[in-house]
């Protein structure tokens, strides 16, 4: 048994762009300890990781597979007439296994494989709650914009292989598990989605969540695929407490955030795909941001490696064509609503990310904060219907207007 985490060599080739293996290990590495103290302090709400024992099977497990392990708590204060709630949550990212020019079934099979002893080292870690990454089943092929083969990765989200695995692995480990896949609507003209699957810890379907926002900007071409979701915002209430699932993109969008906080989301899950070129300055700021204005946890997933396709593509942005997409900087991390946050996994290696949370932090929050209560709702939702009627002027004063 021991304390922080495991970093082993085994993951692929596709890792190689990435020099700063992460901003805790360059942290560490160049600032003293005191003043690390306190820089850890500003950066992420608190001068300690409160990092946890890891179970020397996981360890195990990690060190076989090349995947790392890293596990903190972030508890709350003790409470006179509430039992603490502790959960234990966790984030998976990886990395694809073979090139994107194998046969889709083995590609699928490979990270089916990688990802099933992941999550048997969290069954042992007693996780209660894993989430994988955005269609984690496959290569984030869409800034291709070739429908074929990569539309074939589509399955039904109830009935499909990955649905069918994923229960076999929650009944068996006592453990939920988020899905997020390409989904196939067979019963809708077989429409295409990207949607997250939530399998309880008895191994049942509880639903399903499509993803509100999708972008239109760099190599992300996903519209060409598919379109923004059509589930609004729902909170599946499970025995380890009520989450929800903001898939990629949305994390752009504060309202999105919102939402689920209103319909009563305590941990809402971002599993997402984002490269270092685009969004790795936005990364750090936005779940953690949206777990303080809503008074619930965050857990950002990002995927690691570069995926490198068979023909070049271009993205309208004057830069010359490419055959990859990447890197993926991973960088997962969880944030509680008091503003703390975990270290991250790093930038290039599989990992997972464990946080020992307690749920009664999201009430205490509301209350010292007192963020729900003066939020003033009917203000903005008399605004935003203005700013959506087609004769909408903004708001703006000049100066003679009052002459």
């Amino acid at each position: 048994m021991r304390k922080g985490e495991l970093e082993s060599a085994g993951n692929s080739k596709m890792s190689s762009e990435i020099c700063l293996k992460s901003l805790e290990s360059c942290l560490e590495k160049y600032i003293p300890g005191n003043e690390l103290k306190e820089v850890k302090r500003i950066l992420y709400g608190r001068s300690d990781d409160n990092a946890i024992e890891v179970p020397e099977e996981t360890m195990a497990i990690a060190a076989k597979h090349g995947f790392e392990v890293r596990a903190f708590s972030i508890p709350a204060q003790k409470e006179q007439l509430r039992t603490p709630r502790i959960v234990r949550v966790a984030a998976i990212q990886n990395s694809i296994c073979l090139e994107t020019t194998a046969r889709l079934e083995a590609q699928r099979q490979a990270i089916y494989d990688k990802i099933t002893n992941i999550i048997k080292a969290a069954a042992a870690a007693k996780a209660n709650i894993v989430c994988m990454q955005e269609a984690w089943t496959m290569p984030f092929a869409f800034c291709t914009r070739e429908k074929f083969p990569w539309c074939e990765f589509a399955e039904d989200a109830k009935h499909g292989p990955t649905t069918k695995l994923i229960q076999t692995l929650a009944a068996q480990y006592n453990m939920v598990i988020i899905s997020p896949i390409l989904e196939r609507d067979s019963e809708h003209s077989d429409i295409i989605w990207n949607t997250a699957v939530v399998i309880s810890n008895r191994g049942n379907y509880l639903g399903k969540h499509r993803k509100n926002h999708i972008p239109r900007v760099g190599d992300f071409n996903e519209s060409t695929y598919y379109y923004e979701g059509n589930t609004g915002h729902p909170i599946f209430e499970t025995e380890f407490g009520k989450i929800a699932i903001n898939i990629c993109y949305g994390r752009h969008h504060p309202q999105n955030w919102m939402m689920f906080g209103l319909n009563g989301a305590e941990i809402v899950f971002n599993p997402s795909a984002t490269v270092g070129a685009l969004s790795e300055p936005l990364w750090g700021v936005e779940a953690r941001n949206a777990a303080i204005a809503n008074s619930y946890f965050t857990v950002a997933i990002n995927r690691v490696g570069t995926e490198s396709f068979p023909n070049e593509f271009t993205s309208g942005d004057g830069k010359k064509a490419h055959q990859d997409f990447g890197p993926f900087y991973g960088s997962s991390y969880i944030a509680a609503p008091n503003g703390v946050r975990t270290p991250g996994l790093s930038r290039d290696q599989d990992g997972l990310l464990i946080a020992e949370i307690d749920l009664n932090l999201c009430r205490q929050v509301k209350d010292f904060w007192g963020f729900p209560m003066t939020q003033r709702l009917p203000l903005y939702a008399e605004s935003f219907a203005k700013v959506c009627d087609l004769n909408f002027k903004p708001q703006i004063i000049r100066e003679g207007d009052n002459n």
